[in-house]
């Protein structure tokens, strides 16, 4: 998997909080077939170049089960194409997401890890999660207003209006 671009941070993973929102693969998402994600290979079929795939994958190809035809366009330039309507060499990679709430977690440390090992606070729910980020974002401004730096930023606590059902 390729990792994401970060900036070197200036501060230790100790120094750091972080506030996610997940909904991991494994408890948020099962398997699906081609047809229930609407796989573009599966709606349309698709092709392959014959001459670029190694001898490994014309014999996966040529002993998949999915049907094929091999079209000579000319000399060197030979495509298999697949017939719309069966599934792709990716089915097993297909998923579809579960009706189940995110995970809201707190947890010190960052992307480098939790050196104090704490354990991370998982919230039931967004309301707490975000009351926890504005307090800790508060906090960062408090010490950096001590500090004589400029905050750069606003603090918004989520307000719910518990009158309004729709709201709840």
């Amino acid at each position: 998997m390729r990792q994401p671009f970060r900036i070197d941070p200036k501060l230790p993973a100790g120094a750091m909080r972080t506030f996610e929102i997940s909904a991991p693969l494994s408890t948020h998402y099962r398997p699906a077939s081609c047809e229930e994600v609407e796989c573009e290979h599966f709606t349309k079929g698709w092709q392959l170049r014959k001459e670029v795939l190694s001898a490994e994958l014309l014999y996966t190809v040529a002993h998949s089960g999915r049907s094929y035809t091999e079209m000579n366009m000319r000399e060197g330039e030979t495509w298999l194409v697949f017939a719309a309507g069966q599934k792709c060499f990716a089915a097993s990679k297909h998923r579809v997401r579960l009706e189940r709430p995110e995970v809201y977690i707190a947890r010190d440390g960052d992307w480098r890890g939790n050196p104090r090992g704490t354990v991370p606070v998982i919230h039931s729910g967004p309301d707490a999660w975000v009351d926890q980020f504005a307090t800790h974002q508060e906090k960062i401004n408090k010490a950096r207003e001590a500090s004589g730096l400029p905050t750069g930023v606003r603090v918004h606590r989520h307000q719910r209006n518990r009158e309004d059902p729709a709201v709840q």
